[in-house]
This record gives C-alpha cells, structure tokens and sequence, in this order.
C-alpha cells in the first residue's frame, strides 16, 4: 500500500473542486429542493427476502473485544472498526484486510497495482440526505429525500443520467432493507456534466459528496431501515478492468458490514 500522501492529496483536490460550487448550489437549491419521483415500483411484501451475505470477522485471539473506531484518514490495519450511523444511536461494525485506507471517516478504499486510478474499489459510507434529480445536471438540483427507505429507493430509479436494477428486498442481521445496483446510463458524456463528473447523491445540499468519475463505475447499494432510521452503504468499482480478485475482496468488506441493535430482539 502506498503512503498516505496520494490520500492528502486527493482530499486537497476534491475541495478545491468543491469550494467553487458551493456558491452555485447556493443559488440554484437555497430553499432546499423537494424530489417527489415518479411512481416507482417497488418489491410487494409476498416478495421473497434475502439473507445478506456476511462476511466472518477477523480473529481477535478470543475473549472480550474492543472494537476501534474507523480512523478518519490513512492506511488502516487489517480488522473490525466501528462507523457511527447519523441520528442512530449504535455504530455499525466493518471488517477489514490489509492494504485497505480510509478517507473522512466515511469512504475505505483500495488501490489496484495495475490500475491508475487511486480508488479501484470502495466502500462509502456517507449520508445519502440528497439526491440529485439528474445525476449530470446536478448543481443546484440536489434534492431533500426525507428518511425514509423508499424515498431513496424511488428517486435513485427515477434519477436521469444512471441507470439502477429493481430493488430486492434483504436482511441485513435483524434489519430489512433493499440491495440494488446503480450504474452510469451508456450515453452520457461526463465531461458535460457539472465539474466534470455525476453526482449520485450528497450528505448536504450545497456539494457533492458522491459521484462517478468515469462511465465504467458501477455500484451495489445496501439501503437498511434501522427502526424509522435510514443507513445506506454501497460498494463500487472504477471500471471493468479492475482485478476481479480485488472486487470479490471488496465484496468481502461490504458483506462483513454488521448493523448493531440498540434493543433488545
């Protein structure tokens, strides 16, 4: 794994791309955006339910735990970490190999030898408060989703630009929620698009804090209602051409991703 000056310089760059935008957004959503999508069907509930894949945790020479916190930036050791949920009052647990980083707390990701992108595969972690009605015509149409699962379900299938599989209905633990797929349409031109990239949805409406760089990066979303709270996860890749070896590894991390119950079952 590479030392962490790539991260701090990656960090530094998206801001700098960010700042100027914020302004804009400004303008164009000051009064917050409301998307109310179009009817979008989701699975009925005699649809069956999967059990999400999870992943073993690491050995931890057995005895009582301490679970750490994700470090917010930098090479991570292999093992668990805990990742606080918004407005939820337990973190999640993820496990983690070696070679992996970490970015803001909420982002892991891996790089491929053979591969010039930074990111490879990822995991992210960030609040999805916002998402955006035209994934390419972003800026200034980041829209207030509410909390709700369904809310987010029905305006990612209904977002222009991406393309996503129909929602089938999980467990995730003692949780229910949906996985889904979500990927660039094929005629997009993203050097078009506002700063030059999608933006898939944002933690708050004055940025972007998710997006697709490329129209290879294809993504597989875990949206879980955790009693009236919504967490989403996704795993991604940058483009076909990434190792298959380090996508099922990455698949690995996303499946060990563990929701904790605050009560009792």
């Amino acid at each position: 794994m590479s030392s962490i000056t790539p991260l701090k310089k990656a960090a530094a760059q998206r801001s700098r791309q960010l700042l100027p935008l914020v302004a804009i957004a400004l303008i164009g959503c000051r009064g917050g955006c409301q998307y109310e999508p179009d009817n979008v069907p989701l699975p009925s509930a005699s649809s069956p339910t999967t059990e999400a894949r999870t992943a073993p945790p690491l050995p931890d020479g057995g005895g009582t735990r301490t679970v750490p916190p994700l470090p917010e930036s930098g090479d991570i050791d292999a093992g668990t970490y805990l990742v606080p949920v918004a407005g939820y009052t337990e973190p999640f647990e993820i496990t983690v190999p070696d070679g992996w980083f970490a970015l803001d707390s909420k982002s892991l990701g891996k790089g491929d030898p053979d591969h010039p992108a930074e990111w490879a595969v990822y995991v992210t972690l960030w609040p999805a408060n916002y998402v955006s009605m035209d994934a390419c015509a972003w800026m200034g149409a980041l829209a207030d989703v509410g909390p709700s699962v369904e809310a987010f379900l029905r305006a990612m299938a209904a977002q222009s630009s991406t393309a996503s599989s129909p929602p089938a209905k999980v467990m995730v633990g003692n949780y229910s929620g949906f996985e889904f797929d979500h990927s660039v349409e094929g005629d997009v031109d993203i050097n078009a698009c506002g700063a030059d990239r999608l933006c898939i949805y944002s933690e708050n409406r004055f940025t972007c804090t998710h997006g697709y760089s490329t129209r290879g990066e294809r993504e597989t979303y875990r949206v879980v209602d955790l009693n009236g709270q919504r967490a989403v996860v996704a795993v991604g890749h940058i483009d076909e051409s990434v190792n298959p070896e380090l996508m099922r590894e990455a698949r690995v991390v996303f499946d060990s991703i563990v929701f904790k119950s605050d009560q009792l079952m």
